[in-house]
C-alpha cells in the first residue's frame, strides 16, 4: 500500500501545517481542549479469542494430538482412515497450539500491565485515605479499596485479525473492536495541535502524553496556557502534572449537569483558598464564573472536529492494522482536517 511509505513523514507535515496556520494568524494556542473518540479497527470483535476459550481449545487439541500419536504408534495400521495422513494432522494441530500459545502469552502480558496499573491506583487510593485520616483525625467512611487480583481473567481476549486493537465501549451501547483516538484542539480556530491513538479505552492515562506532545511543539506556535478536559481525564496526579508543565488545568471532577439552575449559573465565586494545592486551585477556578465560561468551550471545541472527521470525511474505521499504522492514519486525518479548516478560516 503506497500510503505506508509516507506514514513516517506525516507527523513532520502535521507540524509544518500548524506553523503555516500560525504565520497566517489563524492559530492561537492559549486554551486547548483534549478529548478522545473511539474509531473501529479493521477487525471484527467476533475474531477475538478469550482466555477461557483459548484454554478450552488448547485442551481439546492436546487430547487430539495424544489420540493421533497413539494411532500413529498402533501396530494395526488398518485403523487409519483412507486418505488420512497422521503426520499432517499432527502438524496442523501443533501449528494451532503454537498460535494459541502466542495468543495466551499476549493476554498474560496485558493482564500484567493491567495489574501494575490497578496496583498503582490502589496504592494511590490507600495513600489518599491515610492522608485524610491524618488530616481529620477520623477514620474515613466507606469500604477500603480492594487490592487488584493478578493474572488473566476468563473474558480477557486478543483479536486474531488486529492484535493491537482492543474491545471498547462505543456510543449508543455495546462493545466493538476499536482504538481510542485522541486530539488536543485549539479553542477558537478548532485546529488540532496534538493527535494520538492509544489502546486504552479509559482516557485517564492520556494527560501526560498530551502534555509531552504540546511541550514538543515548536516555540513559534506560542504557549498553551489552559487545558480543558472532561471528567474521564481527572485524577489528582493529572492536575499536578499540568501544574508542573505550567499549564492551568480545567478538568471536570465528575459528570456534568446539562441544565444548571439559574442560581448555580450566576452564583458568585467562592473565596479563594489560602496557599491552595494544585487541585484546590483548579476546583476554585471551576467554581468561578470565568472558569465556568472557559470550561464551557470544551464541548464546542473537539466534538465538532470529531463529528466532521467521522461523518463528513468518513473515517469511522481505520483501513490499516496495527497501532503504529493507526497512529499514522489518524495523524493524516487530523492533518487533512486542519487544511480543510484553514481554508474555511481564510474565507471567513
Amino acid at each position: 500500500m503506497p500510503l505506508l511509505r509516507f506514514l513516517p513523514l506525516i507527523e513532520g507535515l502535521f507540524v509544518q501545517v500548524l506553523l503555516l496556520a500560525r504565520q497566517a494568524g489563524m492559530l492561537q494556542l492559549g486554551t486547548v481542549a483534549l478529548d478522545g473518540t473511539k474509531i473501529h479497527a479493521d477487525a471484527s470483535r467476533h475474531s477475538a479469542l478469550s482466555w477461557q476459550r483459548a484454554g478450552e481449545i488448547e485442551a481439546r487439541l492436546r487430547a487430539e494430538v495424544a489420540e493421533l500419536m497413539a494411532l500413529a504408534e498402533a501396530a494395526d495400521r488398518s485403523e487409519v482412515p483412507d486418505g488420512m495422513s497422521v503426520p499432517e494432522e499432527l502438524a496442523r494441530r501443533e501449528d494451532r497450539l503454537a498460535a494459541i500459545a502466542a495468543a495466551k502469552a499476549e493476554i498474560e502480558a496485558r493482564a500484567a500491565e493491567r495489574h501494575a496499573r490497578e496496583q498503582a491506583e490502589y496504592e494511590e487510593k490507600l495513600a489518599a485515605r491515610e492522608a485524610k485520616e491524618t488530616r481529620t483525625g477520623r477514620k474515613p467512611g466507606g469500604r477500603p479499596p480492594k487490592p487488584p487480583e493478578p493474572g488473566p481473567r476468563a473474558k480477557d481476549q486478543v483479536n486474531l485479525t488486529d492484535p493491537d486493537s482492543r474491545i471498547m465501549p462505543v456510543a449508543g451501547g455495546g462493545f466493538e473492536q476499536c482504538y481510542n483516538a485522541q486530539a488536543a484542539v485549539a479553542a477558537g480556530s478548532l485546529l488540532v495541535v496534538s493527535a494520538d491513538v492509544v489502546q486504552a479505552a479509559n482516557d485517564k492515562q492520556q494527560i501526560e502524553p498530551t502534555l509531552e506532545a504540546l511541550a514538543g511543539l515548536p516555540d513559534g506556535l506560542g504557549e498553551v496556557e489552559t487545558l480543558l478536559a472532561d471528567s474521564g481525564y481527572f485524577s489528582q496526579a493529572n492536575v499536578e502534572a499540568c501544574g508542573e508543565a505550567e499549564i492551568a488545568p480545567l478538568i471536570a471532577l465528575g459528570r456534568e449537569h446539562h441544565h444548571l439552575s439559574w442560581r448555580d449559573r450566576f452564583a458568585e465565586a467562592p473565596p479563594a483558598p489560602e496557599d491552595p494545592t494544585p487541585l484546590e486551585a483548579m476546583c476554585h477556578r471551576l467554581a468561578t464564573p470565568e472558569g465556568r465560561a472557559l470550561y464551557a468551550l470544551r464541548k464546542q471545541t473537539p466534538e465538532p472536529v470529531f463529528g466532521i472527521i467521522k461523518s463528513v470525511m468518513g473515517l469511522r474505521q481505520f483501513s490499516l492494522r496495527g497501532l503504529d499504522k493507526a497512529k499514522g492514519e489518524w495523524t493524516l486525518a487530523t492533518l487533512s482536517w486542519n487544511i480543510k479548516r484553514m481554508f474555511v478560516l481564510s474565507h471567513a
